[in-house]
């Protein structure tokens, strides 16, 4: 399977990680739970990256895809007035992935990344590899040291 700059990226850091590759329904956009179904995985476990706005500077958010990003927390845990989510347009430019698959890995730039502290529960979570229908399994540490993230309570339910 050709990589992709995420697996590229982990791969350069000596970071190990599983490669889950599974065929993508394009009618679905639940993007995160489609991928949870379809690999038998917790839906905990499985972690969505959104791109937020945070008074004017990007920054990414990678929380369970069973809830959605507390934007006030998001935004107080970078010293923010106000996070919004970003434009998608300006996601993908920006991280060089499309809505769907954009991973917190390999971006295109780098940006100030926050991690919901949920991760680390478990041993192992599961992140978009970079494209729709392929998810990475890493250890959220190991995630965290990737990306420079830092750990925090910014999902909500």
């Amino acid at each position: 399977m050709a990589g992709t700059p995420a697996t590229v990226a982990l791969r350069a850091l000596g970071i190990a990680f599983v490669e889950h590759e599974y065929a993508h329904d394009p009618t679905v956009t639940a993007f995160g739970i489609e991928a949870a179904e379809v690999l038998g995985v917790e839906p905990a476990r499985v972690f969505k990256t959104l791109m937020t706005d945070a008074d004017g500077t990007l920054v990414v958010g990678i929380v369970p895809v069973t809830g959605r990003l507390d934007l006030k927390a998001m935004a107080a845990v970078v010293g923010a007035k106000k996070a919004e989510l970003a434009d998608p347009k300006v996601a993908e430019r920006r991280t060089g992935y499309v809505i769907g698959g954009i991973s917190p890995l390999g971006q295109k730039m780098s940006h100030p990344t926050v991690l919901d502290e949920t991760a680390e529960l478990f041993e192992t979570i599961y992140v978009s590899g970079g494209r729709r229908g392929f998810d990475i399994e890493l250890a959220p540490a190991d995630l965290a040291r990737a990306t420079s993230a830092i750990l925090a309570a910014i999902a909500r339910d």
